[in-house]
């Protein structure tokens, strides 16, 4: 089909050149063949069904179309700007293939409802992989958490050491947002499995049509309420995007960590050798070049996700050729974040953790400070106000000492209280003020092996 065909006999000149350039979204939307492909299988089927094509023409466009997928994935399809999009591109094909049957698959609906199938339907598809994947991370993660219950890492507020935890239970705390995560994934995919197929342009048609029919035939849940809204409404992939962005999010601040962690000020994990680059002039140089990539690639989600905002924010009812711009925003996202979860799964099986040096980090900075506050709270019944200024001198003098607040003498401890009395080094050893730390999700070894459970059982049961 020529590019004047499809511009309709209202039309009396040729499209320009620059407007076919201009205007063209086949060499981007190209990429929802499959889906353009099963709808129309699945519209011809309904067409049959209603009497409205014969069921032989149904065959025909059935098999011709079948031909065309063929033809695409063999590299023999030949996509052209003037076809204008992936619909029209595979229309002229089916009918140079079918003959004038082929015009019939268009019968009872418009590219608009077209279009708004088959980018849900990718969208749809493509919740369901992304969630497989952040599935596949966790299970990861939870097997190198599994090994560190009792591993001593500093637990931070403001990039300041403040009380000791283990590595468990932060690599928990990042299980935790990409379980959030997964839940977004699914709830989206749920909550958008909608078919638009029968709307057409915007107002449904005077064909008896069957949408029941498409909706399932597509593995819809049900049919859209409203033509008007359907053929405009572009949720579903403004939702992706917020949900890529929000995962790209948890997968920067985890890949943050892992650039400090890797630094020799830090040295608390070895990236593999595979998933790091060194220097052009710099031969001692190992540079995290993954965690500084995924970190990276966040930026570039919220921008979709801004940019697919900015188009629908003012858009009168119903299409406009504004939601063009809809789809290369959401095809990079996807293609970034699933790149980035399995480069990241990958990852976190081959680091190297340097237990030592993370237990060494633990005596520096007074991390059990409040642990001797607590210890007069319960010990002496002293108010907990009272007992963190007591505490705070106690660091001071430990500060003027050069050496840890554990480290302080029993002495030096009841020149600040009396009230201090020689049991208190035991609350202030690391391990012991990891260890009573024991409320529900707590860092305690106690409440971390149950955290690895409450996952482990959270990936069985899906």
């Amino acid at each position: 089909m020529s590019k004047q065909t499809s511009r309709s006999g209202t039309f009396t000149q040729k499209a320009d050149d620059l407007l076919n350039q201009f205007n063209a979204s086949v060499m981007f939307d190209k990429e929802l063949y499959k889906e353009d492909i099963r709808g129309s299988i699945a519209h011809s089927r309904m067409l049959a069904n209603q009497n409205i094509i014969t069921k032989e023409e149904q065959q025909q466009i059935e098999d011709g179309l079948i031909r065309v997928k063929s033809e695409i994935e063999s590299g023999e399809f030949e996509w052209k700007i003037e076809d204008e999009d992936l619909h029209m591109a595979i229309e002229s094909r089916l009918t140079a293939i079918v003959g004038e049957v082929g015009g019939k698959l268009h019968t009872a609906r418009s590219r608009n409802d077209q279009v708004a199938t088959d980018f849900r339907l990718y969208v749809l598809r493509k919740n369901q992989e992304i969630a497989d994947k952040i599935k596949s991370l966790i299970k990861t993660t939870h097997h190198l958490a599994s090994q560190h219950s009792t591993t001593l890492i500093p637990g931070m507020t403001h990039l300041q050491h403040a009380q000791p935890t283990n590595f468990a239970y932060h690599l928990s705390a990042y299980m935790s947002m990409f379980v959030r995560d997964y839940d977004r994934f699914i709830s989206s995919y749920n909550r958008n499995n909608i078919s638009p197929l029968g709307c057409a342009a915007l107002a449904g048609t005077p064909h008896g049509i069957d949408r029941e029919f498409t909706s399932k035939e597509l593995g819809f849940d049900s049919v859209s309420i409203n033509c008007l809204d359907t053929v405009s409404d572009r949720d579903f992939a403004l939702e992706i995007l917020f949900n890529i962005s929000t995962l790209a999010m948890h997968i920067s601040r985890l890949a943050e960590e892992m650039i400090l962690w890797s630094s020799y000020e830090f040295k608390f994990i070895t990236i593999c050798d595979r998933f790091a680059t060194g220097s052009s002039i710099m031969p001692q140089k190992k540079n995290p070049d993954v965690p500084e990539l995924l970190r990276g690639k966040t930026g570039r989600t919220y921008g979709n996700l801004i940019s697919l905002l900015s188009v629908m924010k003012g858009l009168p009812l119903a299409y406009n050729k504004d939601t063009q711009e809809d789809k290369e925003g959401v095809f990079d996202s996807v293609k970034n974040i699933e790149i980035s979860l399995e480069i990241l799964k990958e990852l976190m099986g081959c680091i190297t953790i340097h237990k030592e040096n993370m237990q060494n980090a633990c005596n520096i900075g007074h991390l059990t400070a409040t642990d001797l506050a607590d210890y007069l709270v319960s010990k002496a019944n002293v108010p907990f106000r009272k007992t963190h200024d007591i505490s705070g001198k106690a660091v001071k003098r430990a500060t003027e000492l050069g050496v840890d607040i554990s480290e302080l003498s029993i002495d030096e401890l009841q020149k600040i209280d009396s009230r201090i009395g020689e049991d208190v080094k035991e609350y202030l050893d690391n391990r012991v003020s990891m260890d009573a730390r024991d409320s529900q999700g707590g860092t305690s070894t106690n409440q971390t092996l149950k955290q690895l459970e409450y996952f482990k059982n959270w990936l069985e049961l899906l």
